[in-house]
């Protein structure tokens, strides 16, 4: 069975304006990523991807069909494993909060550069714990910095093995568990804390 390491990371494209989604499906296009497939709408995403899942969806915020709260919750809970990336030309933090608490990846705003869009695709491919975000000053500032609920007690035995910069294939190890179940973890944190990386959360952690 091939690894991420094996193959390109599979990318599809999911926004109705095809000059748009025709850009980032060239821009994608590069030796470790593959552009699977484009689609205009909600329907056209769940369709194709019940056939072809991909590594990634990167996913317009204003896409047709259902809203994105809507698609966000259904992509989770039909394909777990597929990562999402919003795209939007607006940054409201109450949206970008509710999408973030929903699980995807990162939230870009569109006038964000071919090199930052490139670099936020291969961090969520290298670390699907981590949360990558491209959004203003303005709208980081409101952002909730605030526990949004407590930590477990697993929670928090993980949040201090990060502390320590233990890995996550060394805190799998120390707590018995999969490096798998190491990252659903950690973006349970990172949703918790308002946090976006691994020093961050242990910086809110430690002052909560």
């Amino acid at each position: 069975m091939q690894t991420l390491a094996d193959r390109p990371f599979s990318i599809v494209v999911a926004d109705d304006h095809v000059l748009f989604r025709d850009g980032l499906c060239e821009l994608l296009n590069v030796d470790d990523l593959v552009v699977t497939g484009a689609v205009g709408s909600a329907y056209e995403l769940f369709t194709l991807i019940r056939r072809n899942p991909p590594d990634l969806v990167l996913l317009d915020v204003e896409i047709p069909g259902e809203d994105v709260i809507a698609t966000v919750e259904k992509l989770a809970a039909d394909f777990p494993k597929v990562r999402i990336l919003i795209l939007s030309m607006y940054d409201d933090p109450r949206v970008v909060w509710r999408l973030l608490s929903l699980g995807v990846h990162g939230y870009l705003l569109k006038t964000v550069s071919r090199v930052d869009l490139l670099s936020a695709v291969r961090a969520v491919r290298d670390d699907d714990a981590r949360i990558i975000l491209s959004i203003s000053r303005e709208s980081l500032s409101t952002m909730p910095t605030r526990p949004s609920g407590r930590l477990s007690a697993r929670e928090q035995e993980i949040i201090v093995l990060v502390s320590q910069a233990m890995s996550n294939a060394q805190i799998a190890r120390r707590l018995a568990i999969t490096e798998g179940t190491v990252k659903r973890h950690l973006r349970n944190i990172y949703r918790k804390l308002g946090a976006v990386s691994r020093i961050d959360a242990v910086n809110k952690a430690g002052g909560t």
